[in-house]
């Protein structure tokens, strides 16, 4: 306890760019639930594109991928502003915070790569869903392994640039994942659950 609280003491909370990362790290996961659960119910950016779900989806993943990209350069510029303390000793210093890099952006390539462009950025919610649960690499090593990668990538920012407001950071980060996913998770299993009812239902009329 005497370590961390001689880590964190380092930590500036006062500068604008720490408090903006934290907006935008939350932003990013709140923002995007709320528009996919308001696609679903009404529908709104598929009527905005004509009634064309799939362009809707791909306009969606642009701004997720935009606004991802904004929140990855205002935690770098946090970090920037933060003061600098060593983490961890030579060489695990570089080690490390390398190995976790590589590691959390493999999830996250490897899961994109995995569920598509549809299946990444909340097709699901656009009623483009999957034939089946995708069980391959890295869904048979992790659950969520988009969000374990991204918070993965977080820490290795931190370690490798060693500032101690990027750790606080990065556990900022995991929280609001683990909210994100308490909302996301049962949502998306909902539409999967409904969808295998109807085709229950079809099968029956069927017979």
């Amino acid at each position: 306890m005497a370590i961390s609280a001689d880590i964190f003491s380092v930590v500036d909370f006062s500068k604008s760019s720490f408090t903006l990362s934290l907006l935008a790290i939350a932003f990013n996961p709140t923002a995007w639930n709320i528009v996919a659960r308001n696609e679903y119910r009404n529908k709104t950016i598929t009527r905005i594109f004509g009634g064309n779900a799939r362009a809707g989806v791909y306009f969606l993943a642009l701004m997720i991928f935009s606004f991802g990209i904004l929140r990855d350069t205002l935690y770098q510029r946090a970090l920037e502003d933060q003061p600098r303390k060593a983490l961890l000793p030579e060489p695990y210093a570089t080690l490390i915070p390398a190995v976790l890099f590589i590691v959390g952006q493999t999830f996250v390539i490897t899961s994109t790569w995995a569920l598509g462009v549809t299946g990444t950025f909340l097709g699901d919610y656009f009623g483009i869903l999957m034939d089946d649960r995708v069980e391959g690499f890295p869904f048979n090593v992790l659950r969520d392994p988009m969000y374990v990668g991204s918070t993965m990538c977080f820490f290795a920012g931190a370690l490798w640039y060693e500032r101690p407001a990027g750790l606080f950071i990065s556990v900022y980060v995991y929280l609001v994942y683990v909210i994100a996913l308490r909302y996301e998770g049962p949502f998306t299993d909902m539409i999967y659950a409904k969808r295998e009812e109807e085709r229950a239902k079809g099968s029956k009329k069927q017979k």
